[in-house]
């Protein structure tokens, strides 16, 4: 059995291996470094994604959602997910996608599974309540994007990896990663603040505002596509998707516009203001999406990679792991201190603006700035730094001062 904030330890401790890969990556452009770039960007992304996000969630679903009793139970499923994620980091360096990196994948695929089921055989929600929607459709999405790496195989061994069918089916499992499985499920952890502490929310707003996250969701996957030029049918649908996620953003913003006094009084104020900048971040994430609609910028993006990074980053780095830190600080799973915050958002916003940059001056056909590679490299090691020093002070047994903690 492992208690709760050992298993938000192991999370942080793989986002903070993945932090580091990101800064080696970021080396490559400025020295020589004895490594294949394109085995360490798996690694990478992988321990992202499985194990920093994936773990957070999923312990965050086990403390608030599963029954108590199952303890034991669920510990070997835990303990078998590591395993997996640990054969992924120790594998993908080594070889990249080979045999045992593809092993430990696909067992990792069929943990995921495991949970899913564990979730609904094992959970304590009100079937009622929009906390259990989120969550309940967030776990589905996240079966559903597994159809990408099942598809990899058999798309490599019959067309190749240069076939359009293959980035589509990568495109396809990062969709409904990001857009499915980790919004929907944050979303559904702050539903769930909501209802616990009874704040009173419109209930017909909160209908329509997950049937139109879900009908966009599920459209806004063409938008993934629109890259190989396809037929204007698919053009359309990416389109009207992403034009009823703005609907969708519209009336998230009208419950929490009705809730915000509320939830201020029962929230701590930096943790409040965190979740008002994750909000912002999230309505940014929305309009860059809505431009990808637009068949110039949708093709514009196909072009420069910078701003595909751009905005996984800003996704990853921003709407999911600031609402990590907000949810798990919120329930008392993790110690946050201002002043580390404050350097993983000087990290995450200066990088964020170099990469954009980079872009929009391949865009304009304009030169960078002299040592750009150098100082996006320094910038980004500040990432790692403060997950360290978050690390490092979860790692206490007892609490410090109250002025040094969140």
């Amino acid at each position: 059995m492992i208690s709760i904030k050992k298993q938000v330890l192991i999370a942080l401790f793989y986002f903070l291996i993945a932090g580091s890969l990101g800064v080696l990556l970021r080396l490559f452009p400025v020295t020589e470094v004895s490594a294949t770039y394109k085995y360490i960007v798996h690694t990478h992304s992988h321990v992202a994604l499985l194990g920093w996000v994936y773990v957070g969630l999923t312990s965050l679903i086990y403390h608030l959602f599963i029954k108590k009793e199952v303890q034991k139970k669920y510990s070997i499923l835990f303990w078998c997910t590591q395993i997996t994620i640990l054969g992924m980091l120790v594998s993908f360096p080594i070889t990249g996608y080979a045999l045992f990196s593809i092993i430990f994948s696909t067992l990792f695929l069929i943990c995921s599974y495991w949970f899913y089921f564990f979730f609904r055989k094992h959970n304590t929600c009100d079937k009622t309540n929009y906390s259990y929607k989120f969550i309940n459709t967030s776990l589905l999405f996240m079966v559903l994007s597994s159809i990408g790496p099942w598809a990899l195989g058999i798309i490599m061994s019959t067309l190749g990896s240069t076939s359009h069918w293959y980035k589509n089916a990568i495109y396809f499992y990062l969709h409904f990663q990001y857009n499915g499985w980790f919004i929907f499920c944050v979303l559904g952890i702050l539903f769930f603040i909501l209802e616990k502490n009874k704040i009173n929310i419109n209930k017909k707003n909160n209908f329509l505002f997950y049937k139109l996250m879900i009908v966009s969701c599920c459209l806004t996957l063409c938008l993934s596509f629109l890259w190989i030029k396809p037929s204007i049918f698919i053009y359309i649908l990416g389109f009207i998707g992403a034009l009823i996620q703005v609907i969708a953003l519209i009336k998230f913003h009208q419950i929490l516009k009705n809730s915000k006094a509320e939830f201020f009084q029962r929230t701590k104020p930096f943790t409040y203001t965190l979740l008002q900048f994750v909000y912002f971040l999230f309505a940014f994430k929305i309009i860059l999406q809505f431009l990808t609609a637009i068949p110039y910028f949708a093709i514009l993006v196909s072009q420069i990679t910078d701003f595909v990074i751009g905005y996984l980053h800003l996704t990853f780095l921003g709407v999911v792991s600031l609402s990590l830190f907000a949810f798990l600080n919120y329930f008392k799973l993790l110690k946050l201190s201002k002043f580390w915050v404050k350097i993983y958002l000087t990290g995450f916003i200066v990088s964020e603006i170099l990469i954009f940059y980079k872009g929009f001056c391949n865009w304009q056909q304009l030169s960078i700035i002299n040592n750009y590679y150098t100082i996006l490299m320094i910038v980004s090691s500040l990432i790692p730094i403060s997950l360290l020093g978050i690390f490092i002070m979860n790692l206490k047994p007892t609490y410090p001062t109250p002025k040094e903690l969140l």
